[in-house]
């Protein structure tokens, strides 16, 4: 039988989701100081340098992707990141207790997780998101992208060797070797839960599997600079975020909006910071390149620019950037709905829009969001509390970031407080059931034990005396 035969897709899957069960029956059974034993052996599998060496090389040598450097900083941020977040935190047994409610709390596994790994990211986010989930005292089976399944089998290798050096069943976290579309749809019908991290047809399929899921929208990151930014600081951590990886991640800067006044000056620190901007012809062939139609007719990214250089993407175009360019910027229209340089671009490319007033450029971050991304996340550079909180009412994101670089602030860092985590949820806003960043918080089921209370029912005239006075009786 072939592998895409429907029967065989389940038999193979069910192999796996059979060892994962009888896995975690033992892991069920484990002390929170045992969970946290395996989990920190485990953690220091895909965070010791001769690892994630090894892992950095597989995912840039395999898919053709990302950078190399920037594939081991991003192991190492992440992965201390997760670990510092579920350090000391409780997730086995009584996790809280509430006296004046009567509250406690007892936490326990969700049981075996399939989670859905991206070309784009296939050592980190197993890496990551393994983590989180064997903190819940779970199992977890991986489904790679295709295009990068050796790098991703190799993360978990490094995982499962961890666990059984550390006495425990390396079947807590697996993965399907020669993945497909087929294979993955059966993992997400056979688990217990769903984590997709990847493309917009993947979470969908998530979602329409008949098993819970946690997904991710569409990436699409703006940054607002009001007349009162530091346009060098803003311009490091921009361009710093801009060329991570060759933007792999959503959370790469995708545009900036830009006060008049500082406009100048920020496109000069730019530059010093390697950028080339594109003249108005250059900006045309970019077009033709970076979008393509495919077999069915409809225009989409072209996969050859995802995660590429700069230099690269440019030759590809049809012309040339001086030595040492490391992004190409655009200079995006006030017609932001028909200028697709607004759109996700996954590649070191950032489009530029001026303009006049604090209130026009939250106007204009807020038509690229709708243009493609809502729900996922935006930035601003200022120091006026009142734009802050202005955005923050106003925005239809699941995260702001405040003078920070969006490619490392989203996902949680060592200079903000946002939780440690490489899928970022995008609530309703995105397609997506939370707005919250994915951690160990969402692998745990919680049972409320509820005390009784001596009786306290509020009388009439607490609730609706401000009723009364206001619309009568």
């Amino acid at each position: 039988m072939s592998q895409q035969d429907p029967q065989d897709n389940a038999a193979l899957v069910a192999g796996l989701v059979s060892k994962a069960r009888a896995a975690q029956a033992v892991a069920a059974g484990w002390s929170q100081e045992r969970v946290d034993e395996v989990v920190f052996a485990a953690g220091w599998a895909v965070y010791k340098d001769e690892n994630i060496q090894k892992l950095a090389r597989a995912a840039v040598d395999e898919t053709g992707m990302g950078v190399y450097e920037d594939k081991l900083t991003k192991h190492k941020n992440k992965v201390m990141g997760v670990l510092k977040d579920i350090k000391g935190v409780k997730t086995v047994g009584l996790m809280e207790i509430d006296e004046a409610r009567g509250i406690r709390k007892f936490a326990k596994p969700v049981g075996v997780v399939g989670a859905l790994a991206p070309v784009t990211n296939p050592t980190a986010t197993p890496a990551s998101n393994g983590l989180s989930i064997l903190k819940g005292a779970n199992a977890v089976i991986f489904a790679p992208h295709p295009k990068a399944k050796k790098a991703t089998k190799m993360a978990c290798d490094f995982m499962r060797a961890a666990i059984a050096a550390a006495g425990g069943p390396q079947d807590l976290v697996q993965c399907i070797e020669e993945p497909s579309v087929e294979l993955t749809g059966e993992l997400m019908r056979q688990v217990d839960l769903v984590v997709a991290t990847g493309g917009g047809a993947m979470v969908k399929a998530a979602y329409s599997s008949g098993t819970p899921a946690f997904g991710v929208g569409p990436g699409n990151a703006v940054q607002l600079l009001c007349e009162d930014a530091d346009p060098l600081d803003a311009a490091a951590k921009i361009s710093m975020s801009k060329c991570f990886d060759n933007a792999t991640s959503c959370s790469s800067e995708n545009s900036a909006v830009v006060h008049s006044s500082v406009y100048p000056a920020f496109v000069a620190a730019l530059k010093a910071k390697g950028g080339h901007l594109c003249s108005p012809e250059e900006k045309t062939l970019l077009r033709s390149y970076i979008w393509i139609k495919g077999k069915n007719g409809a225009e989409g990214l072209n996969p050859a620019v995802i995660a590429q250089g700069a230099k690269k993407i440019a030759q590809g175009a049809g012309f040339s950037v001086p030595e040492g360019t490391r992004f190409l910027m655009v200079q995006g229209e006030s017609d932001i709905e028909g200028d697709k340089f607004f759109h996700e671009k996954l590649s070191p490319v950032l489009t530029l829009l001026s303009c006049s007033s604090f209130q026009e450029g939250l106007d204009f971050v807020r038509r690229i969001t709708d243009a493609c991304g809502t729900g996922h996340s935006s930035g601003i550079f200022t120091f006026d509390e009142g734009y802050v909180r202005t955005m923050g009412e106003t925005m239809k994101s699941s995260r702001i970031m405040v003078r920070q670089p969006m490619v490392a602030g989203n996902g949680g860092a060592f200079f903000n407080g946002m939780p440690s985590t490489v899928t970022l949820g995008c609530g309703t806003w995105g397609g997506n059931i939370t707005t919250e960043n994915i951690h160990w918080r969402h692998f745990i089921n919680v049972t409320w034990l509820s005390m009784p209370l001596e009786p306290r029912r509020p009388t009439d005239e607490e609730m609706f005396a401000g009723t009364w006075a206001k619309f009568g009786r």
